[in-house]
């Protein structure tokens, strides 16, 4: 991993993030698989259900550009406070990561803390219940 080039795209997307309700600026890298980095920062909306977070903003423009396997994500905040995924957003990670992959959060300070997406989100729902599931005929 480019902890450091993730630092540096995430830092660039929290500077355009759209944050005039919270006030709480974020932005988000993800490193590809295929070695890309995709940013993302959060929208806010006055109408709070619309916002969406940078975590889902940066992987949705890696599938805009093809992407559907990833390796790493780092959340920057200028807070004090490190600052993993919110809930919807880990579950979203875990649509297109593998449990092991690292997720990692830094600040203006330069401190960095990181996780595994399966300490985040343990026994997360994924693809492979519904390919595993049985379907029920409403018939029978």
């Amino acid at each position: 991993m480019n902890w450091a080039a993730l630092n540096a795209a995430a830092k660039a997307a929290s500077e355009q993030a759209y944050a005039p309700y919270s006030h709480f600026p974020v932005g988000v890298a993800v490193q590809a698989s295929s070695g890309k980095i995709y940013h993302g920062c959060n929208v806010e909306n006055a109408s709070y259900g619309g916002t969406v977070c940078a975590e889902r903003n940066a992987i949705a423009a890696a599938v805009v550009a093809g992407e559907r396997k990833f390796v790493a994500l780092l959340v920057y905040t200028p807070q004090s406070k490190l600052t993993p995924p919110c809930g919807i957003c880990r579950q979203v990670i875990a649509e297109f990561f593998m449990p092991e992959a690292p997720v990692a959060s830094s600040n203006h300070l330069g401190q960095q803390q990181s996780w595994t997406l399966q300490q985040l989100l343990p026994d997360a729902f994924t693809p492979t219940y519904l390919a595993a599931s049985n379907k029920i005929n409403k018939d029978s």
